[in-house]
């Protein structure tokens, strides 16, 4: 029953037909419960849905177990193998100069010498150029060229390092034999240590043409690498540079560098691990002779290189293919020692 209205006129009942209460005291109409809808069941797609994932996360768990044993089986093996070259000549086997199979003599320190020192000259061939490449890219090239130039360094990558060799042999090396060599050597003949680091006989091939030819291959992925993580800075941060005046020298120093740091450094890093490991690009052009050059243009060899082309003549369980096992654990152990002073490196700016 219903409350009736002050004003209205007294009716028992109202429009619809429920008695009115004309004096609100006896308010006995009750509403009826609205029952609560009962529980539905929990679905089984849930439960499918946790054994899927359960699933997945077992399978991802194994693949990186699986990398970390592939790894490890690696490293193992190379040092088992070249175990006995190393109990042979124990620690003298990293710096001794001599490679002589006939009286199985063995020493890495030429392979070593040639490794760095190929692989550094390339960085400092590439890396100036790579950046030139990525700013000009980001910030100079009209829009209708940057992507057939990003696409030709992408092509580049993607060419066998056997093409690179043969390239070199058969274009750069006539090329700085009869061209680049004479010339740098008749320059710098009456200056002291230059002389020395620029002379020798012009025979083309030599450390720095393996240099150039590196520098030629790991060029592409250094230069791919700034060019994407230089797009990765916010342009927020770039217009408000140029808004107080900076010009895109000066943003790009400023602002672009040091956002992109870590990640210019890692491209860097990959391109030093393909200059480490590279084999058969290397081996026409170097020279391929075991001794250490004073002379840039002096020939000479590579890790890569040496085990190329000395590991088909090497007996099952000779000292000799126990040598170039060893060799193959001591360009592991420099590659991780690279990637480890390249953490070094990033570690005050990630804790900054």
């Amino acid at each position: 029953m219903r409350c009736a209205q002050s004003g209205a006129p007294k009716s028992s009942t109202d429009v619809a037909g429920v008695p009115l209460n004309p004096d609100c005291t006896n308010l006995d109409r009750t509403v009826p419960d609205i029952a609560a809808p009962a529980p539905t069941a929990r679905p089984a797609r849930r439960s499918r849905a946790v054994s899927g994932d359960t699933i997945y996360a077992a399978a991802t768990t194994t693949a990186g177990v699986f990398v970390l044993l592939l790894l490890g089986a690696i490293i193992a093996s190379l040092f088992i193998g070249g175990w006995p070259a190393l109990r042979a000549f124990g620690p003298g086997f990293i710096f001794d100069t001599e490679w002589d199979p006939v009286q199985e003599v063995f020493g890495a320190g030429v392979s070593i010498y040639g490794t760095l020192l190929t692989s550094i000259m390339a960085l400092v061939l590439a890396v100036p150029l790579a950046f030139g490449i990525a700013f000009y890219l980001t910030e100079l090239a009209p829009a209708w060229l940057r992507r057939p130039v990003g696409t030709a360094i992408e092509l580049l990558a993607a060419v066998p390092s056997i093409i690179f060799g043969m390239w070199g042999f058969y274009v750069i090396v006539p090329l700085m034999a009869q061209t680049i060599q004479p010339a740098v050597i008749d320059t710098f003949v009456d200056i002291p240590l230059l002389e020395d680091f620029f002379a020798g006989p012009p025979f083309g091939t030599g450390l720095f043409t393996a240099a150039l030819i590196l520098a030629v291959m790991v060029l592409p992925f250094i230069a791919a690498t700034m060019r994407d993580v230089f797009l990765t800075v916010p342009a927020v941060f770039k217009e408000s540079a140029y808004g107080v005046g900076a010009t895109t020298w000066e943003v790009m120093r400023s602002i672009v560098v040091p956002y992109t740091r870590a990640a210019v450094v890692g491209g860097i890093m990959l391109g030093l691990g393909r200059a480490l490991g590279e084999t058969m690009a290397v081996t026409f052009v170097i020279g391929n002779t075991n001794r250490i050059a004073t002379s840039l243009f002096g020939p000479g060899n590579t890790i890569a290189s040496i085990v190329a082309l000395e590991f088909p003549e090497s007996p099952a369980g000779s000292l000799k293919l126990a040598s170039l096992l060893a060799l193959g654990f001591v360009l592991f152990v420099i590659s991780f020692i690279v990637l480890a002073i390249s953490r070094i490196l990033l570690r005050p700016r990630a804790k900054g």
